[in-house]
């Protein structure tokens, strides 16, 4: 099992920012990739940003220029700076992490249970 936590939700006006945090833990042997996933109402999960193992970074067009993800010293945090937030930046975001378990060496997927992030006009 895999367990994933997220912080650092809450409301901030147009223009402001926010870091959201997340950690993994659980049977973990490594840590292929950590992203960050966002909902907002009435719309489908969409994959904002990722970071693989070695460092490698994918964005989301409109994350681009805006957003940062980053790895915690420990391997096991990821972190999303986000800057000059927008209205349409309202979502749920949703950690997620792809691992390899400690005992069977098999692929987990793991998601955290989201923590919103609300930006006012």
């Amino acid at each position: 099992q895999v367990q994933v936590v997220e912080s650092g939700g809450g409301l901030v006006q147009t223009g402001g920012s926010l870091r959201l945090s997340c950690a993994a833990s659980g049977s973990i042997f490594s840590i292929n990739t950590m992203a960050w996933y966002r909902q907002a109402p009435g719309k489908r999960r969409e994959l904002v940003a990722l970071i693989y193992s070695d460092g490698t970074t994918n964005y989301a067009d409109s994350a681009k220029g805006r957003f940062s993800i980053s790895r915690g010293n420990a391997n096991n945090t990821v972190y999303l700076q986000l800057n000059s937030l927008k209205p349409e930046d309202t979502a749920v975001y949703y950690c997620n992490v792809d691992v390899i378990h400690r005992r069977t060496r098999n692929y987990v997927e793991g998601w955290g249970q989201g923590t919103l992030v609300a930006v006012s006009a």
